[in-house]
């Protein structure tokens, strides 16, 4: 159900779907699809906590001696290579999310969420308190790194490019990139400063 709705939302838009038309293409009934939701948004709600979910889970499983900026990057390309591997489905939802008001206020408090718990998980690995700067500060630019490939991807997988090549790097290359060579060539120029704690 929420792959369908999902879908229903990328092409039709999220404002002209209606919960019936979900449950309908779901085949299920209204009194089913509440069961399970609570409004149309928590269904793109549900997609992006299982984000979140994912980097945390994969920065917790890195290596203890990793350097941080290694360890984050794995974390945050988790949910990149899943939409890399399916652009088809998953490209129409990231637009949609960052062209809906509504659903990019969302995919914000999540952020938030996942700041904070990357910045728990990083300090635990580093032995640093989480309520420092560096912890909270590391997570935030990981996550700013991961919007900015989304909008990025979003933007340039529409340039009729093609998905699968990368024209460029340093300075806005990206063209036709996917999600992960977007999200190394980001933390090539976040390295120096994720790393220096441990300097």
């Amino acid at each position: 159900m929420t792959e369908t709705a999902l879908q229903l939302f990328a092409h039709k838009g999220f404002e002209a779907v209606t919960v019936d038309e979900v449950a309908t293409a779901a085949g299920v009934s209204k009194r089913t699809f509440f069961r399970y939701f609570a409004s149309k948004e928590d269904v793109v709600v549900q997609f992006l906590a299982g984000m979140g979910a994912d980097m945390r889970a994969a920065l917790a499983a890195r290596p203890a001696g990793e350097r941080p900026s290694a360890a984050l990057l794995h974390a945050v390309s988790v949910p990149l290579a899943a939409c890399g591997d399916h652009p088809e489905r998953t490209l129409p939802v990231v637009r949609l999310i960052l062209g809906t008001p509504a659903l990019l206020a969302r995919l914000l408090e999540h952020e938030a969420g996942w700041r904070e718990e990357l910045a728990e998980e990083l300090a635990a690995r580093l032995g640093l308190d989480p309520a420092g700067l560096y912890p909270p500060l590391a997570a935030g630019m990981a996550l700013t790194a991961f919007e900015t490939v989304l909008c990025r991807w979003s933007e340039d997988a529409g340039s009729g490019s093609g998905s699968g090549e990368s024209r460029g790097a340093g300075s806005g290359g990206g063209r036709g990139a996917d999600p992960l060579a977007l999200i190394t060539e980001a933390f090539g120029m976040l390295a120096p400063a994720l790393d220096a704690v441990q300097g």
